[in-house]
């Protein structure tokens, strides 16, 4: 079958597999003390863990955004968020009652940059005079080059940041114009040198396919612009456009996103120009050079994805502090209210602000890891009892059509992505997906997986 009947057949609504079960999904709430339970036990385990910072806060919409993000103009909104979130992370401490060991520190949003320097200086310090860091922990920053300043830069690289995320999506200006999101390559090019000048050694620049009034000369753009500022990662993400559940997105009309398969050859054009560019294809929709960590992960066999993405290392738990953050503990998940208002309520009072979550099952965990380990490393096998759960029969099935297909070489209990079946690794891993097979939505739930 030609890659283009391929496109067709496989455009379908699916998850992107940050986590197993996916949101939609999770059936069982832990309580405070199932939860705090199952975090000791991952910090009994390993050697360090993770924390991610949600910070919401934009002083205007980027229409293709899927974050929680609240849009305001004055930063001293931010000063009592500051301490609601370090009130989160102490309520956390009382409740563990034990050291905890900091191997990953990430800031997301939303703009942490919205935060003045001394507001983010401020919250890094009150996680880290807490906790005890790990040898060769890894401090990490998203960052709007529209309101990124020596400033901030400067404070969290004292403070240990080395890593540095900048929101791009696309050079082209009818196309920044159309999402709300104008910004200079002069302006990104500032960011990037002072961040350098600063000693971070991991830049990453965020990248979206698909977007409205999109074309292969924007894309071609974008990467020369790329190859001459030279990012150590990218993230090239597939726009999802979802405007049923994010309203913003009907600023433009449907005719102007590119859809199917001409939304799939931006993509297959812009990693044919990354990959002559030195870039080096990871997982799904990553990028980075050979000098960089996440490509060395890769080729060690190291690499994790998570609520953050990709990172050049498994680090449990994951616990999400702010509004609407995730946590993961392997066994459980668990999600802050969604409502700035609610949670800084629910903190007030002492409380850990969950929402929502899921205990896994047996057949969860057995699952999940098949699913990382497609996202990963594009291998998987259940010739062992521990690898094994009966919904991998009815997993053979699917797969078996994948194979037909030339997505992958499957035999009896395995399954290995070709280099084809890359651009349909979502698909793939819905085959594992036991909750979405015994329940499939009625509504629109997902992004196209094309």
């Amino acid at each position: 079958m030609k890659l283009h009947d391929l496109f067709k057949k496989y455009d379908v609504p699916g998850p992107r597999y940050t986590s197993y079960p996916t949101v939609p999904y999770w059936s069982t709430t832990p309580t405070t003390e199932q939860w705090i339970s199952s975090l000791r036990k991952a910090l009994d385990s390993r050697a360090g863990a993770a924390i991610y910072i949600h910070i919401p806060f934009c002083k205007s919409l980027c229409t293709y955004c899927g974050c929680n993000t609240r849009i305001v103009r004055d930063p001293k909104v931010a000063i009592k968020y500051v301490d609601t979130v370090i009130k989160e992370w102490k309520i956390y401490l009382s409740l563990l009652e034990k050291d905890v060991q900091l191997s990953d520190l990430h800031i997301g949003g939303g703009t942490p940059t919205f935060l003045e320097p001394e507001d983010l200086e401020r919250l890094v310090e009150g996680i880290l005079s807490t906790v005890k860091i790990s040898p060769g922990a890894e401090f990490s920053l998203e960052a709007d080059p529209r309101t990124t300043t020596h400033g901030h830069l400067e404070k969290l690289s004292r403070l240990g940041f080395k890593r540095l995320s900048l929101g791009i999506q696309d050079f082209d200006t009818k196309v920044q114009e159309i999402v709300h999101r104008v910004q200079s390559e002069e302006l990104v090019e500032k960011a990037t040198k002072t961040a350098r000048d600063l000693g971070y050694n991991s830049i990453n620049y965020d990248l979206i396919y698909g977007l409205p009034l999109q074309t292969t000369n924007s894309i071609e753009h974008t990467i020369m612009v790329l190859k001459r500022l030279r990012p150590d990662r990218i993230a090239f993400y597939g726009y999802a456009h979802v405007p049923w559940i994010k309203p913003g997105q009907r600023r433009f009309s449907d005719a102007d996103v590119p859809a199917g398969e001409s939304k799939r050859a931006l993509y297959e054009h812009g990693r044919k120009l990354l990959q002559s560019a030195g870039y080096k294809e990871i997982g799904l929709d990553h990028f980075a050079l050979e000098t960089d960590q996440l490509w060395k992960a890769y080729i060690n066999g190291n690499l994790h994805r998570n609520f953050m993405g990709y990172v050049d290392r498994f680090v449990l738990p994951l616990v999400g502090l702010g509004v609407s953050a995730i946590s993961d503990s392997w066994d459980a998940f668990a999600q802050n209210e969604k409502t700035l208002e609610t949670y800084q309520q629910r903190i007030d009072a002492g409380q850990l602000p969950i929402l929502r979550g899921h205990l896994l099952t047996d057949e969860d965990r057995v699952l999940r890891k098949h699913i990382l380990n497609i996202m990963t490393k594009f291998i998987t096998n259940w010739d062992s009892e521990s690898e094994y759960t009966p919904h991998l029969d009815e997993a053979e099935k699917k797969l078996a059509l994948f194979a037909n297909d030339g997505l992958i070489r499957h035999q009896r209990k395995s399954c290995e992505v070709t280099e084809t079946g890359r651009a349909f690794l979502r698909n793939i891993c819905m085959a594992f997906d036991a909750r979405l097979f015994r329940n499939a939505p009625e509504t629109n739930l997902f992004s196209k997986t094309v």
